[in-house]
């Protein structure tokens, strides 16, 4: 057992890192848009700051009180308010353009996905079911997920972010994952899948994810769900497409977290 999680934790993963200021690796098309979106907005705000800048600093200088102790009367001017008015505009279209186009591909839903995963959240675990794989009574394939307590950790395993049964989905194919609650909000959030869905109780949401690297991504359930919020984890594994089908046929079926369900409930 122990060779078995050494393994998957030398595998490489993503999760955040100590003081770090920028995104996470980017593993999906939608993260990767969200980013280049940040660099081009980030891109204009500079060109704002050094302007403004520029601008303040020269009527510092320029209409000082020893250098012009009696201050000239303007009431306005046509051609600078008409100039304030025209590139700001056309800054905002140039930011909007491509703002918009990634809102829209968020949105856009997978028609037919290679595979379909419902994640339920609870106080304070995870449900997930693969619909895809119905056995002869009609029965899904679920497992729940918990957060190895830190007594419990490997070597190399990310305390408050490794669980005992991570998500396994394959690379490079198109996933849908549907997303709602058991008991009270919570939202599912995986930050270099570029996803961030928020769980409300009575409503069934979606996501579309596309992963590109076989890799381990760290997330969290991010809305604020109660005293054990901080213990709520979520990792997805991702696997080649020739791996999948024997990694969720020996590693899923049947699950026994018999275990670790008593010991998160104690």
């Amino acid at each position: 057992m122990k060779s078995k999680w050494l393994f998957l934790t030398i595998a490489p993963c993503d999760a955040a890192e100590p003081w770090q200021l920028g995104f996470q690796d980017a593993t999906t098309p939608m993260m990767q848009g969200i980013i280049d979106l940040h660099h081009d907005i980030f891109f204009f705000l500079i060109l704002i700051l050094v302007f403004v800048s520029r601008i303040l600093v020269c009527a510092l200088w320029h209409f000082h009180y020893k250098k012009n102790p009696i201050p000239q009367r303007i009431v306005h001017g046509t051609a600078i308010e008409i100039l304030r008015t025209i590139f700001p505009s056309i800054i905002l279209m140039f930011i909007a353009i491509p703002s918009f186009a990634l809102l829209y591909s968020m949105d856009e839903v997978v028609v037919d996905p290679a595979i379909t995963i419902k994640a339920i959240g609870h106080q304070w675990y995870q449900t997930y079911e693969y619909s895809d794989y119905n056995s002869s009574d009609e029965q899904s394939l679920t497992f729940d997920s918990y957060t190895i307590p830190e007594d419990d950790l490997e070597l190399g395993q990310s305390r408050l972010l490794e669980v005992d049964n991570r998500v396994p989905v394959p690379a490079k194919s198109h996933i849908r994952i549907i997303v709602t609650p058991a008991d009270v909000p919570h939202s599912w959030d995986v930050p270099s899948l570029g996803v961030k869905c928020d769980v409300v109780p009575g409503r069934l949401n979606q996501i579309s994810i596309l992963v590109q690297q076989e890799e381990v991504y760290y997330g969290q359930w991010s809305e604020i769900c109660g005293t054990n919020h901080a213990f709520t984890p979520i990792v997805v594994e991702a696997v080649p497409s020739k791996d999948y089908g024997s990694r969720v046929s020996n590693q899923l079926i049947p699950q026994t977290t018999g275990e670790a369900s008593a010991k998160m409930k104690e």
